[in-house]
Order: C-alpha cells, then structure tokens, then sequence
C-alpha cells in the first residue's frame, strides 16, 4: 500500500480583496490540484480554505511519493546501428551516450516490423516534499490577479503583503521559501482576539485550533453561519433578512469571527422606494435589510461585526449614526430629482457622450426611438408607447439618485415616469430595457419592454461594430456577447416572429460614420449566430443538429429554433440515420457532377426511380401547408416516409450513367428531393 499524508498549505496576508477572495481560494486550489495531477501525486481530496487574513488548501492522503517509472527509449535500427564488421557506427554511438550508457549496454527491442537498439530505465519517483514547494509557487503567479504589489524590501510580489506561511506533511515541516518567506508551521489567529503566533501541529488539527484562536477558516461554514445569524436577529424584530448572495459572499469575506448586530433608522425613510433603501444599505454599508412577511422592508438592518464585543450596544449605535446620513442623501436625492419632470432631462442627453464614433446620448435615444418604431410596427404592438419609452429610456441616467447608485438606473427611471403620469407600460419598459440584467435572469415581461430592450441592444451592437470596436478574447468592455445573447433570449423565449439580421440591417443604416457596412453587417450576424450556438448547446441540442439548421441560413431566431426541435425530433426516428446519410450522398452527388441537373424530370426507365419520383411529388405537396404553418416536425416526419424509396433507388439505380439525358433527369429527382429537406435543414450534417 501506497504511503500517504495530509498536507496543509497557508499564506497568511493582510486583508485580501473581499470581492476577490473566493476567486483567489478557488484557483489556488485548482492550480495546486493541477500540479499534483502533472507530477502523478494521487490524493484522497483537496478543499481550500478562506479568510480575510489568510489563503489554505488541505491535501488528504497525499501520497508520499511519486510512483517508480521504467522508461524505454527506441534507438537506431540494427542495420543502421553497426557496420558490416559489427562495429557500432556513429548512430549507435550518439544514442548510448544520451542515454548516459554505452552500446554494449543497450537492451535490443524486437517486433515483427524489425530490430532496434533500446533502453531501460526505471526512473525513481521524487519525494512528495521535494515537489511541493514549486507546485505551490507556480499555483500562486498563476493566480488571477488583476494588479500585484511589492512591500518592504521584498522583491516578491503578491495582492497584499504577506506575513507567514504554514507548509506542512504529516507534522513534518516542508522547507521552502515561499514569496520570501521561510515556510513553517506557525499561523495567526484573529488580529484582535487571539494576535499572537500558534503553532499548526498537523492538518488535521488546523480548523480546530483556528477555531479555538476565534478564526473559522471554512468559508462555506462561515457563509452559513452568517445567514443562520442573520435569521435568527431578524426574527427578534418579527422580519426576515433580505440576503443577496454577492452581499452574503462579500460579508462572508469581511469576517473571520461574524458576531452579528441589530441596527434600527428612522420610519420616514420607509416612505423612499424599497430599492432605493436596500441600495444604499447594501453596497454603502453591507448590512442585510429586514422585510416583514408582505417583503415590505422595516425600519431594520443587520450588520455583522468581525470582534465579539463587550459593548454591542456600542457598535449597534456606531452604525446607525452611520446609515443616517446616507439615509437622508437618498431621501434629498429623491426629493430633488422629482421636481423635475423626466421629459425635462431629454435636452440634457445631448451633453453626454454615448461613444465618441458614434455620438451622445441624444444621438442614440433617436436611433432606439426609430427602431423601437420599426419592430413594434412588425409586431402589431402599440407602436406610440414603443417610441415614448425609448424617448424617455436614458433621461433617469441624468438624475442626482442614479448618479449616486448606479445600480439604480431603469429601476429609479420606472418610479420617476410613474410620478409623472407617464403610462404605466411606459415606466416599466425604461426599467426592462436593461433586461435580463445577467444569464438565467428574466427577459422583459411587457411587450413594450422587449421593444425597447431590443432595440436598445441591437443599437449598441451595430454601433460599436461599425466603430470597429469588436470583442477579443476575454475583452468586452460594452459588454457585447450578454447583449446579444440578452437579445436572443427575447426574441426566442417570448415568441417574438422578427429577423434579427434585418433589424441589424436597419440599425446600421443610422449611423453616419464611413465604415464598410456589407462587411460590417456579416461580422455582427456571425456573432450574433455564434452566440445562438452556446444557446442552443446549453439548451440540450447538439453541435451537428445547430449545424444542420444553421446550413440553410434562417436569420428568425425562433424560427430557427423551431427548426432544430424539428432536427432534434427527426433524429429519432428510425429513419433517419439512413436519410441522413442518404442526403449526405446526394449532395456529393450533386456537387461532383459535371452534368447539370435538367429542369424537368422526364424519361425514367426504372421501376425505382419512378416510385421515388412519384413519392417526391407526393411528399413535396404535402409538406406545403405543413411549411406555412411552420409544422418543422411534422415535415420531416413526413419525408421520414421516403427512406425506403430513397434505399431502393440507391440499391438498383446508377445515377452517373453514360445516357447524358437519363443522368440530367436522375440528378435532377436527386436535386428535388435535397430541397425537400433544405427547407428545413441539411440533415446530411447529422452524425
């Protein structure tokens, strides 16, 4: 049985990044975990560890060693290894040398294509501790860090200085230095509690004695606690917490030692909109919001605090002096911003800068306006309402309330219109244009908030292609693949029958600037479609059916949607591997010929080819009504139905026969029936 240990890593360091430190623990483990599976350590489990102060991975039963190898080297052939007297030429002699051995050592390897010289060797596996060190110091620059510093007079770099640093197998100290520092197996606990040096005895005992020092260093346990706290206070005020999960991550990150605290305000901030309470509570002072059953918010909060005071009441106290303040900025900027109206604020617009290319804020107000105009039109919606919203869409952004949480933008825009008698389908579309604000979030629900989200979106799109500001790579500063995935998902998820190429087509016809707008417009629809992929795929359906439909070209993506059910549907049919193959056949056919199809089918003189003929007549007029009702899978069904023709055909007739004017017709039946299913899909990329 293979020798093993647990290993314990830690980096201790100042405070780390709150909003960064699960990504950090995440792939620092994952970095260490790739190195052991690169240097052929096998291990039991691996989970990483998390506070302000300090990063850590646990190894279980690591095995002590890499295990033994026995590496063979093929060297030259025999007959090219020595000359006729059997002396070994220069070859054999270059192989034994940089296999550190002479010829007269070497193993001979024997196959039934030959002889060659070889070489053994049984290559001793190193010791776990000798590897450790550079397995660590690798998972740590390739940490994502987005700006490392320097401190003292180290020249080592990481995203906050670093104090101590534990490595330990077993209870075996690993030596190494790490970022400069002297590994060992003295640890922290809390910076106020418990300041002084502890010694790490081993793995195992690591959680328990951070935990005895007032550090819980799980982040999971903690998130849990935190939650299971906040609980517990809002019920002593008959509420319930208001927990977000970046909030609840971000607490979580902020405490080693959560000791929760109860803070009240004053009732007649209740009167602001809740949004705008839970704003300035959450991202100003990362208190949790209480609400009562209704979700109507009370004059509560909860806050959680990293010392285990003798004087709660003191930091109770210390916080609501805090959120006052911030309370009443927001209650001021509320008051203000609604005397006046939003329609006041359009002429404001022309004074901010949308993109310098592509002009202000104005500018694009217009552009939304004419194609909100253009697909409420297309949708028989009420196209009046469509334009007042885009009119009005941007004008909250010139508000003292959005200034202050931009967050906030839409959200203050809907309350705004609705305290000037604006309609109300009015106000909820200037909120649902940001719609759906991140992946699996809900799509606008009104049929005037899909307009002017689309809208919206489709001229950001157009706009910063034709800009020439294209995404690269992890790069998307105008965050262009969620506004077109955003795009597609409105469109397909709420029935929307509209052209997205077309509406691009329209788009970039509003921009004045000299771009090329043919090549312009391709790039945006490969982008747009290659998008639909990961949609697609996400939802289930595979690379080759996308393919089958993406070859005939549909530019409705619910249209096209319905095309790849179809596709997914046929494909379980029992015919429809060999109709696949079958197409895949005729488009060969097809494509090879130098013969051209004839335009009319005549003069068959087999048996099967005339069957198939009339089974083509027949099929292609009973998937036309199918077609206009856009029945995709009651079409292929359909033609599902031709398979044993089609294999009859194949079997008894040659279709690149000497007579040109039989081979002309043949192709022609051959042409006939591919368009069949072209109008669908091209089902010969089914694999």
């Amino acid at each position: 049985m293979t020798e093993s240990n647990d290993l314990l890593f830690e980096l201790g360091c100042e405070e780390l990044p709150p909003k960064s430190l699960l990504k950090l623990s995440n792939a620092l483990l994952n970095g260490i975990k790739s190195g052991l599976k690169e240097a052929d350590l096998n291990y039991i489990s691996a989970h990483a560890y998390a506070t302000p102060r300090r990063l850590a991975v646990i190894i279980k039963q690591l095995n002590c060693a890499q295990p033994d190898k026995s590496v063979e080297k093929r060297g030259p052939a025999i007959q090219a290894a020595f000359t006729d007297d059997g002396t070994p030429s220069k070859a054999a002699e270059g192989f034994a040398r940089g296999c550190g051995t002479t010829v007269d050592k070497l193993d001979r390897l024997k196959t039934d294509k030959g002889e060659w010289l070889a070489f053994n060797q049984e290559i001793k596996g190193l010791a776990t501790d000798q590897l450790m060190p550079e397995i660590i110091q690798k998972s740590i620059h390739l940490l994502p860090i987005a700006k490392r510093m320097r401190w003292g007079n180290y020249s080592t770099e990481f995203v906050r200085p670093v104090h101590w640093c534990v490595l330990l197998f077993g209870e075996k100290v690993i030596d190494a230095k790490i970022l400069g520092l002297k590994t060992g197996n003295q640890s922290h606990g809390h910076r106020f509690h418990a300041p002084q040096a502890i010694t790490i005895d081993s793995a195992d005992s690591y959680l328990a004695t951070l935990e005895q020092n007032y550090v819980i260093a799980d982040f999971s346990q903690r998130q849990a606690l935190i939650k299971d706290e906040a609980t517990i206070s809002a019920d002593l005020v008959n509420g319930m917490p208001h927990i977000e999960q970046d909030l609840l991550e971000e607490i979580t990150a902020l405490n080693e030692w959560p000791i929760p605290v109860i803070g009240n305000f004053e009732s007649r901030f209740l009167n602001l909109p809740n949004e705008v309470l839970i704003t300035t509570m959450q991202i100003n002072q990362k208190y949790f919001p209480i609400k009562n059953k209704e979700g109507d918010l009370l004059p509560h909060f909860i806050t959680f605090s990293n010392i285990e005071s003798s004087r709660p009441l003191s930091i109770q106290e210390g916080n609501e002096r805090v959120i006052m303040p911030r309370l009443a900025d927001a209650e001021f900027f509320w008051n203000q911003d609604r005397k006046q109206k939003l329609e006041d604020r359009v002429a404001s617009l022309d004074s901010i800068i949308f993109q310098k290319t592509l002009g202000t804020l104005a500018d694009k107000t217009s552009r939304v306006e004419n194609l909100a105009e253009h697909i409420a039109q297309l949708l028989k919606a009420n196209v009046s309402l469509a334009k007042r919203a885009a009119h009005l869409a941007k004008t909250d952004l010139m508000t003292d309330m959005v200034g202050e949480f931009a967050s906030l933008q839409g959200i203050v825009g809907r309350y705004y219109a609705l305290a000037d008698n604006e309609p109300s389908e009015v106000a909820v579309a200037i909120e649902e244009q940001y719609f759906p604000k991140q992946s699996g979030s809900p799509t606008p629900a009104s049929i005037t908030g899909q307009i002017l989200s689309l809208a919206e979106k489709i001229d950001t799109l157009s706009g910063i292609f034709s800009a020439n500001l294209i995404p690269t790579g992890d790069k998307d500063p105008y965050a262009l693949r969620r506004a077109t995935l955003g795009s597609l998902r409105i469109i397909i998820e709420n029935s929307l029958d509209l052209d997205i190429v077309e509406l691009i087509q329209l788009a970039l016809t509003q921009f004045s600037h000299d771009f090329d707008k043919t090549k312009t417009q391709q790039l945006i629809a490969d982008f747009v479609f290659e998008r639909l992929k990961g949609y697609c795929l996400d939802h289930g359906h595979t690379a080759d059916e996308f393919e089958a439909v993406m070859s005939v070209k549909p530019t409705k993506p619910l249209d096209f949607m319905q095309r790849l059910q179809a596709v997914k549907a046929f494909r379980q049919l029992p015919e429809a591997e060999s109709l696949a193959a079958a197409n895949k056949r005729i488009i060969n056919i097809l494509k090879k010929s130098d013969t051209k199809a004839a335009d009319s089918i005549s003069g068959l003189i087999e048996s099967q080819e005339k069957i198939l003929h009339s089974a083509a007549i027949a099929s292609d007029k009973d998937i036309q009504p199918l077609l206009q009702q856009k029945d995709y899978q009651a079409t292929l069904t359909r033609l599902a139905q031709l398979k044993d023709d089609v294999d009859a055909f194949f079997d008894n007739v040659m279709v690149n026969t000497d007579n040109l004017s039989l081979r002309a017709s043949r192709l022609a039946l051959l042409s006939m029936l591919s368009n069949q299913f072209l109008k669908i899909a091209d089902i010969s990329k089914l694999q």
